[in-house]
């Protein structure tokens, strides 16, 4: 058995060729730490999985899931830099962003603004869907912004990797997971149940909650700005039966931008209309 620990870093302390400068964020499987790549001169986001000794069987899964997510190739979809063991700690090297979604999440948010991050995060999940790939752990925290609103989507395959560290089975994040996802039985519905949610609490303003009831809470800044069937878009998003769910983020995301372009469609004519 190899030991391997993740230690809290201090700004100004060295990790091989990193120099920490803050910590950014630190969930139930990581933390994220900015800092300045001394070798190329640009900083970057470490993503240090908490883990507590690790096995082989462990870092052969590790290095299968940093492959999984080294070949995904789209702008939608955060690059992976580098994944390492520096100092005995599994380092996951990302672009450092302007702030996640759940940052962006604290304050108001446009419709148009909304409708635009929801494609974007679809277009994202769609892709890795078309590569059989199933993120299992879709929320704010793993949707990072960057300059002119460009949304991508981080952690294929890291989260899954660390949640089966700490716990030994069971994959995602409650609050966003599918019920069967909850169950150990995920699929890509479960991740277009988790996207649904995201897109609700976007346009509502609030979370729904299990057990997932219609209408979940907000629902009145829903019907004031979305069109009946943008409305039951989302309700068979976040359907608790995953039958009744689109098949896969491809499916979803072919329907959704039908549905937005409609949406922005009434949204410039509103502005002609009051000019």
């Amino acid at each position: 058995m190899r030991g391997i620990f993740t230690v809290a870093m201090r700004a100004r302390q060295k990790l091989g060729k990193y120099r920490i400068e803050k910590k950014l964020s630190s969930g139930g499987f990581a933390t994220v730490y900015q800092a300045m790549d001394t070798i190329e001169g640009i900083r970057v986001a470490l993503k240090i999985p908490h883990a507590g000794p690790m096995t082989t069987d462990a870092m052969a899964d590790f290095r299968r899931e940093v492959r999984v997510a080294a070949k995904l190739n789209h702008p939608n979809i955060l690059l992976l830099k580098d994944a390492s063991v520096i100092e005995d700690q599994l380092v996951i090297t990302f672009p450092l962003g302007e702030r996640s979604l759940a940052d962006r999440l604290q304050r108001r948010m446009a419709l148009a603004t909304a409708l635009d991050f929801g494609g974007q995060l679809l277009e994202a999940l769609a892709y890795a869907h078309q590569q059989h790939i199933i993120h299992c752990d879709v929320k704010p925290e793993n949707i990072v912004l960057f300059a002119g609103d460009q949304l991508r989507l981080t952690d294929f395959g890291i989260a899954k990797f660390a949640q089966k560290t700490i716990r030994g089975s069971g994959t995602g994040t409650v609050g966003y997971m599918a019920p069967e996802q909850a169950m150990g039985k995920p699929s890509q519905r479960s991740d277009v149940f988790s996207a649904g949610l995201i897109l609700y609490r976007m346009f509502s303003g609030e979370w729904p909650e299990w057990p997932y009831s219609w209408p979940p809470p907000g629902y009145r800044n829903v019907r004031a700005k979305l069109s009946p069937e943008f409305i039951q878009f989302l309700k068979r998003s976040i359907d608790p039966n995953p039958r009744n769910r689109f098949r896969d983020a491809e499916h979803m995301r072919n329907v959704y931008v039908r549905l937005k372009n409609r949406q922005l469609n009434q949204i410039a004519r509103r502005k002609r209309n009051t000019a």
